[in-house]
């Protein structure tokens, strides 16, 4: 782990964005509700929020920050789910992992929460597919 511990602490933001590919049927679901275990983008918000604190614990170099502001925004598209989350801090390093982990539990709880509506023709699954997770901004000093 590298010592960060001389450097002053700065305000700090991260923001990532991905995406799931979704079943025509299971985006209609979401919009209309029809979800067993709840509204995904509801359930993905809270699920981000939650992850951005648990960095250090799930990725094992990172440093255990005080993140001090997380906002997520999903936007159903005609293909599926996508998310951005917003992470910030005021510390010696920065804040994309925590952004990067925030939207890929997001995306895994869609996943989790859509799966039975996302098999195929065999009752195979997962149709779902999670892809284009990255960093689309990283900031320092502002």
């Amino acid at each position: 782990m590298v010592d960060v511990g001389a450097k002053p602490d700065v305000r700090r933001e991260a923001v990532a964005r991905g995406f799931i590919r979704l079943r025509e049927g299971t985006l209609k679901r979401i919009q209309e509700g029809r979800m067993e275990k709840g509204d995904p983008l509801a359930i993905a918000k809270v699920a981000a929020i939650m992850a951005s604190k648990q960095t250090p614990f799930v990725v094992p170099l990172a440093h255990p920050i005080p993140v001090t502001g997380v906002e997520v925004k999903t936007k159903m598209l005609e293909n599926g789910v996508e998310v951005e989350t917003f992470v910030s801090t005021n510390y010696k390093t920065g804040c994309e992992v925590d952004a990067l982990l925030a939207t890929a539990v997001a995306l895994l709880a869609i996943f989790d929460v859509c799966k039975p509506y996302e098999k195929d023709e065999r009752g195979q699954y997962p149709v779902a597919c999670i892809e284009k997770l990255t960093v689309v901004r990283k900031e320092k000093g502002m």
